[in-house]
């Protein structure tokens, strides 16, 4: 037991230190493309920190434990929610949670919420309804998969039209001071190699790390006797959500509030995309083994959503010094919602 403690926590260490690398490069990416700090984080870095959910997940329903499949995804969702909540009540901002771009945000956090929702649907309606299977994938996953799509390409154009209309804003303002131009584009995307090269090998580092770390968090629960439902939503979920809550740390201690929000709601719409991936590699349909218990999971992530989304987008000259009541009523329902896993499982 002694052993796969510190097993645990060396592991940890190694996803903590990749996720700031991870963190860190993005903050640069986002700077020298100009695509904006919410577009990496929903997309670039929402999908490299969720690469350890897909890869424990997987090796997880290849042997038969798809029940801890779905409660890991589920549970990293409402982990990602609690990771921002508690980093909404540890730095004061103004205006709404640790935002700069509450309406883009917002659009972020939408395609999430209506994700999670499809998902929970599956898990409520399985075997109610007529099955539909397209390359052995169900309707519920393609269905998800066609959402995230076109959620994915709405956030591109919103972020690609105000990066255009802040570049076209910075050069007028060059020209009414008589300044310098703008630095060249061939110049800027020149020094884009180095932290794409940074942030390709901390993703590589959480791959090969995350599962490890997972599987020893796994094994520590089978031996504290708890059922699959509440340990995937619990102990791995912790684990898989660890680079989450690494790169949110980081980007705060930089300045980059913006990458923070962006990579919760963009790993949680991302969390959802993988149920295709392991839907998959499931023999049969996926929802049809996930306890139903798992729904209460899927409609926790979606109310503390929308409390996160109206948090951003209800504008207030100062926000209290004393408390953070859209971050409290987030922990309020998220601690509930554990509890009714747990109880439910």
């Amino acid at each position: 037991m002694t052993e796969l403690v510190l097993e645990f926590l060396g592991l940890s260490l190694v996803v903590a230190a990749a996720g700031t690398v991870l963190a860190l490069a993005a903050d640069r990416i986002a700077e020298i493309t100009q695509l904006g700090r919410l577009l990496i984080g929903s997309l670039l870095l929402a999908a490299a920190t969720s690469l350890p959910e897909l890869s424990v997940d997987v090796s997880a329903v290849r042997r038969g434990l798809a029940d801890l499949a779905v409660g890991d995804l589920l549970g990293s969702s409402l982990m990602n929610l609690l990771i921002l909540a508690v980093l909404d009540l540890a730095v004061r901002s103004r205006g709404g949670m640790l935002s700069r771009q509450a309406a883009s945000h917002a659009l972020s956090g939408t395609l999430s919420i209506g994700l999670t929702a499809i998902v929970g649907l599956a898990v409520l309606t399985v075997g109610k309804l007529p099955p539909l299977t397209v390359f052995n994938v169900g309707g519920w996953s393609w269905a998800v998969l066609f959402a995230y799509a076109l959620g994915a390409r709405m956030i591109f154009i919103n972020q690609r039209i105000s990066a255009r209309a802040a570049a076209e804003a910075a050069d007028a303002a060059v020209s009414a001071t008589g300044g310098n131009a703008a630095e060249s584009p061939s110049h800027r995307w020149a020094g884009l190699w180095k932290p794409a090269g940074l942030f390709l090998a901390a993703t590589v580092v959480l791959v090969v790390a995350g599962p490890l770390l997972a599987e020893t968090a796994g094994e520590l629960a089978d031996r504290s006797g708890l059922g699959s439902t509440f340990v995937g939503t619990t102990l791995v979920a912790i684990a898989t959500s660890l680079p989450e809550l690494v790169a949110s740390i980081t980007a705060i201690r930089v300045g980059a509030f913006d990458l923070v929000v962006g990579n919760v709601f963009g790993s949680n719409a991302f969390n959802m995309v993988l149920f295709a991936a392991l839907d998959a590699v499931h023999e049969g349909p996926l929802f049809a083994a996930a306890n139903p218990a798992h729904a209460a999971s899927a409609f926790a992530v979606i109310l503390a959503t929308v409390i996160a989304v109206l948090g951003q987008l209800y504008s207030l000259e100062r926000r209290s010094r004393v408390i953070e009541p859209d971050a409290v009523l987030m922990l309020l329902v998220l601690g509930g919602a554990f509890l009714l896993v747990f109880r439910l499982s």
